[in-house]
């Protein structure tokens, strides 16, 4: 269930954040739980334009002051005019949570190569990363106040089997290696943070196979899936007060990772791209 209809509150009044891939999963329910709390928000999509503005108007009908924009991030300059938008609506911007992945695993990247899946992760995921969160985090920097968060992968702690999990790897990986060098070069009045999510229901995931399904609950000691919100309400207090003291760390939001179930029953697992 979307955090939109969270209480607001005033936590975050005066604040903006600034949340890419926004309209669909854990981005969406990231801008909803941040502006729920009191935050202006920038809203991103790359395709879906109907479903950006829906939850804008939906978030600006309850008082939110929110911006939405269309950038493709896989490619440059679209990256370039994402950022200057968001700088010349709130020069000034708080929360940086960047969401926004190229979607592998749905059509039409499901049916592309290798090379060509790694590009678009390349591109969005990791380009998309580096180029915002030092652009604005210089800007925090300047200020002297502001977070900043990536989004990684608790499997690429480990590894796992298929040709999607090297992908992601390499992708994710390397998003939260920049993640704590970003840390140290921001501090210390800007932090820097990862969250690593493990099984989290989204779109891939509202369409998996039993045999998946079953997966994803074992290998979790809550034996369930995470849902979006369970990433988004992290995040709402890694940007409160209360987080004041955590910096340049990547933590997994799993429900604890189930080591001995994934040993034991990896090998009965199907091995697809």
């Amino acid at each position: 269930m979307s955090s939109l209809k969270t209480p607001m509150t005033a936590e975050f009044a005066g604040k903006t954040a600034v949340i890419t891939g926004s309209t669909s999963g854990i981005g969406k329910a990231v801008a909803c739980e941040l502006a729920s709390a009191g935050a202006a928000v920038v809203l991103h999509g790359a395709h879906r334009r109907r479903a950006l503005e829906n939850l804008a108007r939906r978030l600006a009908s309850q008082g939110v002051a929110v911006l939405p924009l269309m950038a493709d991030f896989s490619l440059p300059a679209d990256r370039r005019l994402f950022l200057d938008s968001v700088c010349k609506w709130r020069p000034s911007i708080d929360i940086l949570v960047l969401c926004a992945g190229a979607d592998i695993l749905s059509p039409p990247l499901v049916h592309a190569s290798f090379d060509d899946k790694l590009h678009a992760l390349w591109q969005v995921d990791v380009l998309g990363t580096i180029e915002l969160s030092r652009e604005i985090g210089l800007r925090m920097k300047h200020r002297g106040r502001g977070l900043i968060i990536t989004i990684g992968w608790d499997a690429a702690f480990r590894g796992m089997e298929t040709d999607s999990a090297q992908l992601f790897a390499a992708a994710k990986g390397a998003v939260m290696a920049f993640t704590l060098s970003l840390a140290h070069a921001l501090a210390p009045h800007v932090r820097v943070l990862c969250i690593a999510p493990g099984w989290i229901r989204t779109a891939w995931a509202r369409r998996a196979s039993a045999v998946w399904e079953n997966r994803a609950r074992l290998q979790s000691l809550r034996r369930r899936w995470g849902q979006p919100h369970d990433i988004a309400r992290i995040v709402r207090f890694l940007a409160s007060p209360a987080a004041d003291f955590l910096n340049a760390q990547i933590i997994p939001v799993n429900g604890g990772f189930d080591a001995a179930s994934f040993f034991s029953a990896s090998s009965a697992f199907p091995r697809p791209g």
